[in-house]
């Protein structure tokens, strides 16, 4: 593990969640924090890493994960909520946040601090093909039929997924952007693609919630237990199955112990679903993945 990188993760989660407590950036720093991620520094890193990328079989086997895991989510939440009687609302919020990972602000940096450099472009794969389209689709659906809005089209969708920057950093890192771009191109990716680690985590800081929802314990454990321990142990035990080894197995594992996606939950808190709950899973989540991150990077070692 790179020791220094995973110590700013850190130091840049404390430092977000300080200025978030004292109020000394702007009430909307955390959304300027995030546009400059999401336009800049997340399709310079698909453009710096992506045409790395040697177009095989195998990466269908890393894109099927999170889907293949999202059909385990959905009866599991299910069967949960029936058995511990959750309201709709709480059952909403465990449908998005153990469905969608931070695998993008909190992936690929800490894929390249746990595992390396080399293994973001199979980071970029699971990610776009995986949480970002289910985000899209899925997260869409769910919002519409708990959240009361107009179940959303497939236009809705296709026009949702083609504005995403990444995804067309991705198509172009795909077709015309070469492996060794000229010398000021490639500095330029590499200082933006930097930038990602200190903004994100400084954005998720500023962002996160740490209220303790002491009504909804029940949700929230169960929630938690299936996004950092039952899912990347099902991934574990999925990609031998799928002929992934090595830095692909290993960032597999990774990617599908990520904690709830700070997107999803926020959404569910704007749809007034379950909010302190939404919130409780993106803190609570976040705080016990830099435990069990590690972990699984090492156990995704030998699957």
């Amino acid at each position: 593990m790179a020791f220094d990188a995973f110590a700013l993760v850190l130091a840049m989660l404390a430092l977000g969640y300080l200025f978030q407590r004292s109020r000394v950036l702007p009430d909307n720093a955390a959304q300027t924090l995030n546009l400059v991620v999401l336009y800049v520094c997340l399709p310079a890193a698909v453009l710096r890493y992506a045409p790395r990328l040697h177009l095989e079989p195998a990466l269908l086997g890393i894109a099927a994960v999170p889907w293949l895991l999202l059909a385990a989510t959905v009866p599991c939440v299910g069967v949960l909520s029936r058995w511990l009687k959750f309201r709709r609302d709480e059952h909403a919020v465990l449908l998005l946040t153990v469905a969608l990972g931070n695998t993008s602000f909190l992936g690929y940096p800490l894929t390249r601090a746990l595992i390396g450099e080399d293994a973001l472009p199979y980071a970029v794969v699971y990610d776009q093909f995986g949480a970002f389209l289910m985000l899209s689709t899925f997260g869409l659906w769910v919002l519409a039929r708990y959240g009361g809005d107009q179940r959303p089209s497939a236009a809705d969708m296709l026009r949702r997924i083609v504005r995403f920057p990444p995804l067309w950093a991705l198509s172009i890192g795909f077709t015309v952007m070469p492996v060794e771009p000229p010398g000021w191109i490639a500095g330029g990716l590499q200082r933006l693609s930097d930038a990602l680690l200190p903004l994100a985590m400084l954005t998720i800081g500023l962002s996160v919630k740490l209220a303790l929802p002491r009504d909804e314990l029940k949700p929230l454990l169960s929630g938690l237990a299936l996004k950092l321990a039952l899912m990347p142990a099902l991934a574990w035990a999925l990609v031998p199955l799928l002929g992934l080894h090595g830095a692909m197995a290993r960032t597999t594992v990774l990617e599908s112990a990520m904690p709830p996606m700070v997107t999803a939950g926020a959404l569910a808190i704007a749809h007034q679903l379950a909010p302190r709950l939404a919130a409780a899973m993106v803190g609570y989540g976040l705080l016990l993945s830099l435990l069990t991150l590690p972990l699984w990077a090492s156990i995704g070692a030998n699957p």
